[in-house]
């Protein structure tokens, strides 16, 4: 169908990571990523899922974020992940539809691709890719200066030598003057959740500890938001639709 899109799952969640962390959420995980991140945990939704069109989608949304007894009155929070959501043009028509219905549109992106065709009013959490996840070399660079002050920058840090790259590009760019950045820790994967099909980190890398990472934070007193993934401690870390 034309106005199709490929969807893994649909769930109501709360938002585990970014500055919505702990409200309840909406969740759409599209399926298809065309990065291999060393730590990526969410590897499933690299194939498979089932076609849906914008008005399926958003009909299952509708079930997912009303209120019960309380008809027109919804869930505010919605988050388009993946996988990666915007390898799927018909992404571009649903973030519309949703934004219309006035929920804040949350889209979870690795930064590889145009952020610049999305609706104005979606929030991008865009995942900068570092050195330790193998694909900090597809970043889309018109991207740094398309990012609005209500969208986030994230950076996954799994090592000594992504900490020191991450400083280097905050400096460069000067991110925090941008928009809220996060810096979140490569939680280990479970060894059914490594896909062989991801990069491995490279040889010359430094593992840092989480504790670590937030005391190099407060030396340098950099102005981020350290953050773990909230909803791997309330579920199974390798827990799918939550």
């Amino acid at each position: 169908m034309a106005d199709s899109l490929r969807v893994h799952e649909i769930y109501l969640s709360i938002q585990g990571e970014s500055t919505f962390a702990g409200l309840p959420c909406a969740f759409v995980r599209l399926t298809g990523c065309d990065l291999r991140c060393s730590y990526c945990d969410t590897a499933y939704a690299f194939t498979g899922g089932n076609s849906m069109t914008v008005d399926e989608v958003v009909v299952e949304l509708e079930k997912q974020c009303t209120f019960t007894g309380e008809p027109g009155n919804k869930l505010p929070l919605v988050e388009l992940t993946g996988g990666e959501p915007l390898l799927q043009k018909n992404v571009h028509p649903l973030m519309r539809r949703l934004c219309d219905m006035s929920l804040t549109v949350l889209v979870e992106t690795s930064g590889a691709h145009d952020i610049g065709a999305s609706d104005p009013r979606v929030r991008h959490i865009m995942d900068w890719k570092c050195p330790s996840s193998g694909e900090s070399e597809k970043m889309f660079a018109g991207n740094i200066a398309r990012l609005k002050p209500s969208d986030e920058v994230k950076f996954v840090i799994g090592t000594a030598e992504d900490y020191d790259w991450v400083k280097a590009q905050l400096a460069e760019h000067k991110l925090t003057e941008r928009c809220p950045v996060l810096f979140s820790w490569v939680a280990p994967l479970e060894a059914h959740q490594r896909d062989e099909s991801l990069n491995t980190v490279p040889a010359d890398h430094s593992l840092i500890t989480r504790r670590e990472l937030v005391e190099r934070i407060t030396r340098d007193k950099l102005r981020v938001r350290f953050q773990l993934q909230m909803h791997k401690f309330i579920w199974p870390p390798d827990e799918k639709g939550v």
